[in-house]
């Protein structure tokens, strides 16, 4: 009898390689960003038709901020367009649409976007997609941390309070943990990326750039998350 495949509940994904991609292809940075925003598009709509019910993309971290000024802009303005066009056609199709991250100093045309877009799909029911923007995951512990010190002293909670759940219920977004992180491109670290949500997640990392990670690719992913045994530390 066939073993049935198991199928990740939250997968996350670091869009690497997009600048390599277009090198080798002789194109340009921005070019290279475009095609990997257009990959996104297809292939989160194949993620979430494998029965994935929520995927991370780690889009821009706060470390990205010290990039040109040219390239920081051209992805600003990307996002801007891009977010509306496939965005607007994702909450159409039922899926809830969140993101991560800190608002400064974010131009207000992305925020117009994210305000927008998470207001028009907090009532989906379907897939979560969780965009991190502007992400970094210390800078997220450190958020959460104050959140809840603040909660203490309006006392709004105890101390005692304080909990694992607790604190994860007060992070950017209340997800459920990692099971899948891919990192494509072939670097073999987290960068930063969702540092508390990957705590036991399996990790897999592809030698192939985000721009060239297409369906197929993905299904190698899942391949191999089928071929590991999963122990959460205590089995």
């Amino acid at each position: 009898m066939k073993e049935e495949t198991k199928v990740p509940n939250h997968v996350a994904i670091i869009l690497d390689g997009n600048r390599r991609w277009a090198k080798k292809n002789n194109m340009t940075p921005k070019e290279g960003h475009y095609r990997g925003f257009t990959n996104l598009e297809s292939l989160a709509d194949y993620i979430f038709s494998k029965g994935i019910k929520i995927l991370s993309v780690y889009a821009f971290s706060t470390e990205n901020f010290n990039r040109s000024k040219e390239e920081v802009d051209y992805l600003m303005d990307l996002f801007a367009v891009a977010f509306k066009r496939y965005f607007s056609r994702l909450s159409k199709d039922n899926v809830k649409i969140v993101f991560s991250g800190r608002r400064e100093p974010l131009p207000k045309k992305v925020l117009d976007i994210i305000d927008d877009v998470s207001k028009k799909t907090m009532n989906n029911d379907g897939p979560i997609f969780n965009v991190c923007v502007n992400y970094g995951g210390r800078a997220e512990i450190v958020d959460t941390t104050k959140k809840i010190c603040q909660d203490i002293l309006d006392g709004k909670i105890a101390i005692d309070d304080v909990s694992e759940e607790l604190f994860e219920s007060n992070l950017y977004n209340d997800l459920p943990p990692v099971d899948l992180m891919i990192r494509t491109s072939g670097e073999q670290r987290l960068s930063n990326f969702l540092l508390w949500e990957n705590a036991y997640a399996e990790f897999y990392f592809p030698q192939v750039e985000f721009p060239a990670f297409d369906k197929n690719e993905f299904d190698k992913a899942l391949e191999e998350f089928n071929k590991r045994n999963r122990r959460f530390g205590g089995q």
